[in-house]
């Protein structure tokens, strides 16, 4: 990866209205997540947990709820990003999406390692690679997450094409396909909030 490019896209999130947090005095922000408080300001999304050198052992356990739309990264397993900030506060989340928001918020905090679900491995939880090695397959039909433009991760080049052959889109490399969710997320965020009003109102339909 590329970090100059990598901190040069994730400042495209300035045009999303997304704001940096400060890098100000860590252990009086620790505490202030440690009480729950916040402060009202994008300094609330810092990483909560503790600096973690080596985040990506067990990162299920240790991240197992997406901190920005609280899916479970288990059941997202193929699609789950952990990213290694350079302070080693770590960011796990349920997906691209996600990470473009991690990313755009901690813009002063340049990330060290980003590992995403290796979707060329079988098994039950997909093991993490680092996106550096990684073919991402943009615009398949594989369903998405969190995005209707699926975005899809294999450490292996032949397991990318064959997948692309299978289900059409576009082999990129990451950076191409952090820009790729950053240009989707305003459409993409509008779908979600769509979707969980549906869901809402269903909710509140059955309670009735």
């Amino acid at each position: 990866m590329h970090r100059r490019e990598l901190l040069k896209v994730s400042a495209l999130a300035a045009t999303l209205g997304f704001a940096a947090p400060t890098h100000a005095n860590h252990s009086a922000q620790h505490a202030q997540h440690k009480t729950g408080d916040t402060d009202g300001t994008p300094a609330q999304f810092i990483p909560k947990r503790a600096p973690d050198p080596k985040a990506f052992e067990n990162d299920i356990e240790k991240y197992a709820k997406c901190p920005y739309c609280g899916m479970d990264r288990k059941q997202f397993h193929h699609s789950r990003m952990l990213i290694q900030y350079s302070d080693d506060l770590a960011d796990g989340v349920c997906s691209l999406h996600c990470a473009a928001i991690s990313l755009s918020l901690n813009v002063d905090r340049e990330p060290r390692t980003i590992w995403v679900g290796d979707n060329a491995v079988q098994g039950e939880v997909k093991p993490l690679v680092e996106v550096d090695k990684a073919t991402f397959l943009v615009g398949s039909s594989i369903a998405g997450v969190m995005t209707k433009c699926s975005k899809v991760a294999y450490g292996n080049p032949g397991a990318a094409k064959s997948a692309q052959a299978a289900n059409g889109g576009e082999l990129v490399n990451f950076d191409q396909a952090l820009l790729a969710a950053y240009t989707d997320m305003s459409k993409d965020v509008t779908q979600i909030r769509k979707m969980r009003g549906e869901r809402q109102k269903r909710g509140a339909g059955h309670k009735h």
